[in-house]
């Protein structure tokens, strides 16, 4: 508020100052960061500091995308840099983030595809006459895929109407001002800028117990399966987890949830439990109290589960044909090198400590799932990088 009432005594001052001297109040003024008093300019540079670009976005998920557009749009020299490391299934996708193709849009799509068959029994109630033939998990995975498909290459040419340059490359800090791109065929190359925006989100975390990586998938790989997953455990307590393990349900497949403690925790356990007691009743399994100690792979490709019953402290095996682990997310920081910029990680999460979105070094931000507590929510990262880009 005291800014603000400093900023209006500071325009009027100005603006009496400039119409006794005859003056107008230049377009070009960038002193009052608020919409309407931003300068607009051409995408030629911000201010002659001598680097390559104005600003270099590290990610290309909702946030960098957002953050991107809106440089630009106000004059600044942007890039934005994306690259997505195959998980240890082998996954990977096109420009957009998490959200897109391994979040939000593929999840609700297979949510309503499971709507849908739920919904035969209660339209023969109201008179309809239909018949279900099964489910075509192919055939929905491909529509599904070539959806996001369509979306990758919309941000693609997004970005080009809007004159931000795009590197698909991994991004790594050489110092404080110069980003080291190594692009999928090795090729390596070194670009800098006045300004720096770390948006490189993050990837599902795994337990760290025998096998997993070699036996189990993440939620980046169970949208583009190329069969139905069949007889599944979804291990986790998390959202993530559930909302899996609904839609695979629906979808007509024999699920279990593994939960070491508590379902969704940190929200309101009473909903919590009736959350959980109403998938129960809609065919879900839960475990409860279960952790897993080894995973192995069967010769017919099947995975052997061997976990620990907390609750009767007894050691149980079982097979199936899918194991899905949502265990929580890591921050995507190991491989940026951002010591070599100076930039400090939290020590456990390995996140940026960034409350205003500012690291300990002036010029580089950092918005999103990469910010120790932080909300990891797409319309937050969005909304923050468009803010972002309007303060600097």
């Amino acid at each position: 508020l005291h800014l603000r009432v400093a900023l209006r005594r500071a325009l009027s001052s100005y603006k009496t100052s400039s119409a006794l001297e005859g003056a107008q109040l230049p377009k070009t003024s960038s002193i009052f960061p608020y919409s309407g008093l931003i300068p607009t300019r051409t995408a030629t540079g911000m201010a002659s500091h001598g680097y390559q670009y104005d600003l270099i976005v590290i990610g290309g998920g909702s946030g960098g995308l957002a953050a991107s557009k809106e440089a630009a749009k106000l004059g600044a020299k942007v890039v934005c840099m994306d690259y997505v490391v195959p998980s240890p299934s082998g996954t990977t996708w096109g420009l957009g983030g998490t959200c897109v193709n391994v979040g939000c849009i593929p999840k609700k799509l297979m949510h309503q595809a499971g709507i849908l068959g739920e919904g035969f029994s209660d339209a023969k109630a109201f008179g309809w006459n239909v018949t279900a033939e099964g489910h075509d998990w192919g055939k929905m995975v491909t529509n599904i895929q070539d959806y996001v498909g369509s979306l990758n290459w919309a941000y693609r040419v997004t970005l080009r109407e809007n004159n931000v340059e795009y590197i698909n490359a991994k991004g790594a800090f050489k110092d404080a001002h110069t980003i080291v791109c190594t692009k999928k065929n090795g090729k390596v190359s070194e670009i800098t800028a006045d300004k720096i925006i770390i948006a490189v989100g993050g990837r599902p975390a795994y337990p760290g117990v025998e096998g997993d990586k070699e036996c189990c998938i993440t939620s980046d790989d169970v949208f583009s399966l190329p069969k139905a997953p069949g007889k599944t455990l979804c291990i986790g307590a998390s959202y993530i987890s559930l909302e899996t393990a609904g839609f695979l349900t629906a979808l007509g497949n024999d699920v279990s949830v593994m939960s070491r403690s508590v379902f969704l925790r940190g929200f309101d356990q009473e909903i919590a439990e009736k959350i959980v007691g109403y998938m129960e009743r809609h065919g879900t399994r839960m475990i409860r109290g279960g952790v897993p100690t080894k995973f192995e792979k069967l010769a017919d490709g099947k995975v052997k589960v061997t976990y620990t019953n907390t609750e009767t402290k007894t050691d149980v095996e079982e097979v199936f044909d899918t194991v899905m682990l949502a265990v929580g997310r890591n921050a995507c920081t190991a491989d940026l090198n951002v010591e070599a910029a100076g930039v400090l990680l939290h020590p456990k999460t390995g996140k940026l400590e960034a409350p205003t979105e500012q690291t300990n070094v002036p010029h580089i931000y950092a918005i999103g799932d990469v910010l120790h507590q932080r909300q990891e929510l797409t319309p937050v990262a969005v909304k923050a990088g468009g803010l972002l880009a309007r303060r600097l």
